[in-house]
């Protein structure tokens, strides 16, 4: 009986195992080809009959992605700067309003607080398409009306990301201020500490874990945002980002796929070491947080 019970055990495991790689293989395939296809020379992309593996790997395309000037002036690496600034910039002020605001959410109450939260809900299904012409003439009328200029450069794109990554933001480290006891903060005070040192030796580590989880999640969105990039910068190209550049490998007589492949996977090398970066900063994070907790 005890050799039937186990080996429905095993067999349940390994069918749970085969999912888990089928779903896998479902999931990571796409990147693998599109590594592939960067590698593969050209004669080779265009081939009927295409092989899971480069018959020969070159790094044409890289190069010619790297060194190439699409517009007049702007090079990849431009399009590169502009990107991280962007997106560096949005994503750290994001994080730092979000953190301020779920301390408020989560320790505070007052007025309307049930009604800000499932308004920071609804936000966040509005799709930003949705809002594309509204955002536009408003941020010219704005811009006009102050004297600024927020359509046409990086700052209305920077103002954008700002609010698009912010309900989701606030949302999620609000769940991790609530679990924090409050308890701890209290012994805090009766030892001595500050309001300031309680936020930064207490809260702040044991915070950090969804602080680093929201911006993973708000650095990916506006890396990889087109429509309002390329609406806000209309023709000053020398303030595209990475996503906007890949449509200039698309002619109108033929398409570049190799050129685009090799932009793809460039484009997904810094997501990757943020991700890493950050991944190690919630581990450490949630361990200090114990630590001194």
């Amino acid at each position: 009986m005890n050799n039937v019970h186990r080996l429905r055990r095993s067999v349940g495991r390994l069918g749970l195992y085969l999912a888990a790689l089928t779903v896998f293989v479902f999931a990571v395939f796409p990147v693998y080809w599109v590594l592939a296809t960067a590698l593969r020379p050209t004669g080779e992309i265009f081939t009927r009959r295409p092989t899971l593996f480069p018959r020969e790997i070159t790094l044409e395309h890289f190069e010619r992605v790297l060194s190439g000037v699409l517009i007049p002036g702007t090079s990849f690496w431009s399009f590169l700067g502009n990107s991280l600034v962007v997106t560096v910039g949005s994503v750290a002020f994001a994080a730092m309003l979000a953190l301020l605001a779920a301390i408020a959410v989560a320790r505070f109450r007052f007025k309307l607080r049930s009604t800000f939260i499932i308004m920071l809900l609804v936000i966040q299904m509005v799709p930003v398409e949705a809002l594309i012409i509204s955002l536009f003439i408003n941020f010219f009328h704005l811009g006009n009306a102050l004297d600024l200029e927020l359509v046409g450069n990086l700052s209305g794109v920077f103002v954008i990301y700002v609010a698009v990554s912010l309900p989701i933001t606030i949302l999620m480290i609000r769940n991790f201020v609530s679990a924090v006891p409050r308890e701890l903060e209290e012994a805090a005070a009766i030892d001595g500490a500050g309001g300031w040192t309680i936020f930064w030796r207490i809260l702040m580590p044991l915070v950090a874990p969804g602080l680093a989880a929201a911006s993973i999640f708000a650095f990916i969105t506006a890396w990889n945002e087109f429509l309002v990039a390329f609406t806000f910068l209309q023709n000053n190209t020398g303030a595209y980002t990475l996503p906007i550049s890949l449509q200039y490998y698309f002619g109108a007589v033929s398409i570049e796929w190799g050129s685009i492949m090799a932009a793809s996977t460039l484009l997904t090398v810094p997501v990757m070491i943020f991700f890493l970066f950050v991944q190690r900063r919630m581990v450490s994070g949630l361990t200090m947080g114990a630590v001194k907790g």
